[in-house]
């Protein structure tokens, strides 16, 4: 399988029933890493059915993850990332263990450094608009070169350089992507204008 562009369709509030036709519309778009928050109805099941129908060519994964519990939870139902809006290092920890990916959110160096400590596979900046990417810049500065940073809360095509010049590997949409509601064919011509500005934009 290629190597996923670091672009994460989030899709809060989607329910199992239009979760399918989403995750088509974004895959065929370029977006192939998808994440369904736990909060949003049914989760656990739209991640099933997506990791069955996509799980060879998209990696289908869960936000909002809190506990141990439920990161079996969603290994269980295919999932193959978790990502977390803290650093809660159990969590992370055996997110590592069990072989998922592991996304947690930070604001500090503090939360960071804890986070990379446990064992994360890239961090995510929430709320990157309150931090802006002059606060990424300055932690990237003290923070392993090698490790992916994303831009959450706030990026948007129209940012995407600024963030890139920061030192941000990519990006988690959310309501830029998708609202409960939303039509897939605006999903479609949101996640198309979001490819072509992380390709254009993204570092040689």
């Amino acid at each position: 399988m290629q190597a996923h562009r670091h672009l994460i369709a989030i899709l809060r509030g989607i329910t199992p029933p239009e979760s399918i036709d989403v995750c088509q519309a974004l895959i065929d778009a370029g977006i192939t890493m998808i994440e369904v928050p736990l909060n949003s109805p049914d989760a656990l099941t739209s991640i099933a059915l997506c990791a069955n129908q996509f799980g060879d060519m998209a990696a289908i994964g869960a936000g909002t993850v809190l506990s141990k519990k439920q990161v079996w939870a969603v290994a269980d139902a295919g999932g193959t990332f978790i990502v977390s809006p803290d650093t809660n290092k159990s969590v992370i920890e055996e997110t590592v263990r069990i072989r998922l990916g592991s996304y947690p959110g930070v604001f500090t160096p503090s939360d960071a450094f804890r986070a990379i400590k446990a064992g994360a596979t890239g961090l995510k900046f929430f709320p990157a608009e309150v931090l802006g990417p002059k606060g990424i810049k300055a932690m990237k500065a003290v923070l392993p070169p090698d490790l992916p940073l994303y831009a959450v809360g706030g990026a948007n095509p129209d940012n995407f350089t600024e963030y890139f010049a920061a030192g941000c590997a990519g990006f988690g949409l959310g309501t830029y992507i998708y609202k409960p509601g939303m039509s897939v064919a605006e999903v479609s011509e949101r996640a198309v204008t979001a490819v072509a500005a992380y390709d254009q934009g993204r570092p040689q």
